[in-house]
């Protein structure tokens, strides 16, 4: 009888990290590759971490007041010309329906990058008094953009996100609003993805189409590369005035309304593969993992052992997302095959633990392994899963540290970048001419100006004017 194989192997991330990445989203089970080009199915598995993502989410933004609300894929061309720099922001990235079953449209159709256009639409419609003001809306929705080059989650033609959209009588409020999302999403990435983040505020050359202030949590990847993990745009009064969005105040006179627009996308879940993965596959953070704990029967042909495993499961269930694996795969197998889909934690359960009234617990991160009483189960596995993203957290910030580094000068920048890829903090005039040859030179973009300020040295590294601004400035994803 031939030899059960155990779970394919995956190329290993610090010869081919690209390779690496493609390999685990294909055999941790979470895509297939769909027909057209840069679209993906989102298989069973994959599709549950973003439900992870999408119910916790959600569950902050309904705490502050937001509601969900949902608008059309399609957007009439004339809409979307409403607005100049937004239409110009996106135009490359635009699909268009020209055709209705066999008659040729008489007017083009865009299918939504976003949805900006549509809700200034519903809210010049909507709003007439300050009694109706503020609008605290959230999408949950699909978006198309006709990307040339794409990569599983970071970068796909359609893909799924939230995109929230708000209106305020003033502009005080407007921004506050943007901020305050800004620090759910930061929240949300370090405390129920163990993703340290960067927040601050874009440049005037990478801030949204539209807008009139980008703020940014940008995150570090294994590999040092950085990834623009969400962002929070305060539109100002621009997109108001462009579509006559006003309301009456108190002294009965009209005024236009503040907008923000924020938003975050299933991007993160390749973030997070990037951020906690390894050579085995798929490293999950326990809060956004679909199962928390497998339970794997050690010699469940014999007597009593799946009894005990499906016991187990059952007290577990109460506290935990378990699941069982009784199939008829070898242990080894099976231990392969949960490790390659990063579930937190493995508990083994077989006859001479039975009798001895324990478990085996072992933790994906480290695969430390502890025998526990069957007792002191559920508190075990608790303090597990606390520990292990507590130590994802911390090995995810310790790899943003030690690849974070300075620079005086577009040379020692790229010297930098060229040898030890990370973050650069480097000072900047603020002149885009600056920004730009950087950008040529050093091939590296702006991330974001941080809110947590650090003189490097006293002059733009250059032109070497006097400035008090600090810049993260990297290659990214």
């Amino acid at each position: 009888m031939p030899k059960e194989k155990i779970v394919e192997s995956i190329c290993d991330m610090e010869t081919d990290f690209a390779q690496w990445y493609t390999d685990v989203v294909t055999k941790a089970n979470l895509i297939d590759y769909a027909t057209v080009r840069g679209c993906m199915f989102l298989k069973p598995y994959g599709f549950a971490i973003w439900e992870m993502m999408q119910a916790e989410l959600d569950k902050q933004f309904k705490a502050t007041g937001h509601e969900n609300v949902y608008m059309p894929m399609l957007i009439p061309e004339s809409l979307l010309q409403k607005e100049k720099d937004h239409v110009q922001g996106f135009a490359p990235e635009v699909a268009w329906v020209t055709m209705g079953g066999s008659e040729k449209l008489t007017e083009r159709l865009c299918i939504r990058p976003t949805s900006e256009v549509l809700f200034c639409e519903h809210y010049a419609n909507d709003i007439q008094s300050y009694r109706d003001l503020p609008k605290l809306y959230n999408q949950w929705c699909s978006v198309l953009r006709w990307e040339k080059s794409t990569r599983p989650f970071l970068r796909t033609m359609e893909f799924l996100w939230q995109e929230g959209h708000t209106a305020h009588t003033t502009a005080e409020e407007a921004e506050k609003e943007t901020l305050q999302m800004l620090k759910i999403y930061a929240d949300f990435c370090e405390n129920f993805l163990a993703i340290p983040v960067i927040q601050g505020q874009k440049t005037e050359s990478e801030k949204f189409a539209g807008a009139k202030a980008t703020y940014t949590i940008e995150s570090m990847m294994h590999d040092g590369k950085a990834l623009q993990s969400g962002t929070s745009h305060n539109f100002g009064d621009g997109f108001a005035k462009a579509f006559g969005i006003q309301y009456t105040d108190k002294e009965n006179k009209l005024q236009h309304v503040h907008q923000t627009s924020w938003g975050l996308s299933t991007r993160l879940i390749g973030g997070i593969i990037m951020v906690h993965g390894d050579n085995n596959g798929l490293v999950l953070p326990p809060k956004v993992a679909p199962i928390q704990v497998i339970i794997i029967p050690v010699a469940q042909h014999k007597e009593g052992v799946l009894e005990k495993a499906k016991e187990l499961k059952e007290q577990l269930s109460t506290v935990f997302r378990v699941k069982i694996d009784d199939s008829d795969h070898k242990p080894g197998w099976k231990f392969s095959e949960h490790e390659m889909k990063g579930v937190p934690l493995r508990v083994e359960i077989g006859p001479k633990d039975i009798e001895q009234n324990q478990a085996v617990i072992v933790r994906r991160d480290n695969r430390d392994k502890i025998i526990v009483p069957l007792d002191n189960l559920e508190n075990a596995i608790k303090e597990a899963l606390e520990d292990m993203h507590q130590a994802l957290y911390e090995k995810a910030l310790e790899n943003r540290q030690n690849r974070t580094h300075t620079a005086t000068s577009i040379q020692e920048m790229k010297e930098k970048l060229d040898t030890l890829p990370g973050f650069v903090k480097a000072m900047w005039c603020k002149d885009a001419a600056c920004e730009e040859a950087i950008k040529e030179q050093a091939k590296a973009t702006s991330r974001c100006i941080p809110f947590a300020q650090e003189k490097i040295a006293d002059t733009c590294c250059v032109c070497q004017k006097e400035t008090d601004t600090m810049v993260y400035w990297g290659r990214a994803y």
